[in-house]
C-alpha cells in the first residue's frame, strides 16, 4: 500500500512539475524589437505591466536579423520590425498568426554630433563633405532598415560616393548609437527616437534628415504562429492603440496612424 502511494506522489510531482514553466510564464510575452524602440519600450512596458500585471520579456536588433531568427524557429511571441516588409515575408511563408500585421509608428532618420562638435547641421547631409569629419556610423544596410535609409538620403544628397569610404557600420541602429555616442565616429545617421532619449539628448545635437529623402520607414509589430501566449500578445497590440500610449511613442519621435486612436482608444485594457 505504501509503495502504491509512494508511485501515486511521484506521478503528481512529475506532472506539475512537467506543466510549472508553462504556467508560470503564462502571464508573459516575449517580443522580438527593432533597436528603435529601446527607449521608448522601455516606458511602454513599464506602463502596460503596471496595467495588466503581466509581463514582457524584450529582446532588441536589427530587424532582418530578428526575421532569419524567426523563420529557424526563434521563440518570440511578437515581431516588432522597423520595416513592415519583414513581418508581410512571415505571413506570406505561414508564420504569423493571420490577420495580425500592425503598422504602429513610422520612424524618423536624423544626423547627430556630440556637443563637443564644431560641424554646421544646418547644411544637411552636405555637413559630411566637410574634412573635419572623420567616421560616419550609419546601421547596417544589408539587416537595419535605418542603414537602408541613411544610404539612399545619402545617395539623395549626392553625397554617398564621397563618404562611404568612411562609413563605419553598426549591426544595428542602437550599436550606431554608440558608435558616435563613444566617440568611434564623428557624426550618425540615427533613429530620432534614440536621439530623444535623455541620456543621446544631453549629450550631442541633431537635425533631421527630410523623410522625402529616403524610403518611408513604415514599422510594423505581427503575432507569430508559434506564440505560445497569443491572447495576450493581442492585449499588448491593443494596448499600443490607446492614446496614452500612442502619445509617449510620439514623444520619442515617430509618428503614429492617426485613425487608431478614434478606432481603438475607447477600449481600455483590463487589469489581469
Amino acid at each position: 500500500m505504501a509503495h502504491k502511494k509512494l508511485w501515486t506522489v511521484l506521478l503528481l510531482t512529475t506532472f506539475v512539475c512537467s506543466w510549472y514553466p508553462a504556467i508560470a510564464g503564462a502571464d508573459e510575452i516575449k517580443i522580438a524589437a527593432a533597436s528603435d524602440l529601446t527607449f521608448a519600450f522601455k516606458d511602454v512596458a513599464a506602463q502596460f505591466e503596471k496595467q495588466t500585471g503581466s509581463k514582457l520579456k524584450l529582446t532588441y536588433g536589427s530587424s532582418g536579423n530578428f526575421f532569419s531568427q524567426i523563420q529557424n524557429g526563434a521563440p518570440f511571441d511578437l515581431f516588432f520590425s522597423a520595416d513592415v516588409g519583414y513581418p508581410q515575408k512571415l505571413d506570406a511563408a505561414g508564420l504569423t498568426e493571420p490577420g495580425t500585421i500592425y503598422e504602429y509608428a513610422s520612424g524618423k532618420l536624423v544626423m547627430w554630433v556630440p556637443n563637443g562638435s564644431t560641424l554646421e547641421l544646418s547644411r544637411g547631409l552636405a555637413t559630411l563633405l566637410d574634412p573635419r569629419v572623420g567616421k560616419i556610423a550609419i546601421a547596417n544596410p544589408q539587416h537595419a532598415p535605418y542603414g537602408v535609409a541613411a544610404v539612399a538620403a545619402m545617395r539623395h544628397a549626392g553625397v554617398y560616393d564621397q563618404v562611404k569610404s568612411k562609413l563605419v557600420l553598426g549591426e544595428n541602429i542602437s550599436q550606431t548609437e554608440q558608435f558616435v555616442q563613444s566617440g568611434n565616429a564623428g557624426v550618425g545617421l540615427l533613429a530620432l527616437s534614440l536621439a530623444l532619449a535623455p541620456a543621446m539628448k544631453d549629450s550631442g545635437r541633431y537635425v533631421e534628415i527630410p523623410a522625402s529623402d529616403y524610403p518611408p520607414l513604415i514599422q510594423a509589430a505581427v503575432i507569430l504562429k508559434s506564440s505560445r501566449n497569443k491572447e495576450l500578445a493581442k492585449q499588448f497590440l491593443k494596448f499600443l492603440k490607446q492614446p496614452e500610449t500612442m502619445a509617449l511613442m510620439e514623444r520619442y519621435g515617430f509618428s503614429i496612424p492617426k485613425d487608431v486612436a478614434a478606432a481603438h482608444g475607447e477600449n481600455e485594457i483590463p487589469a489581469r
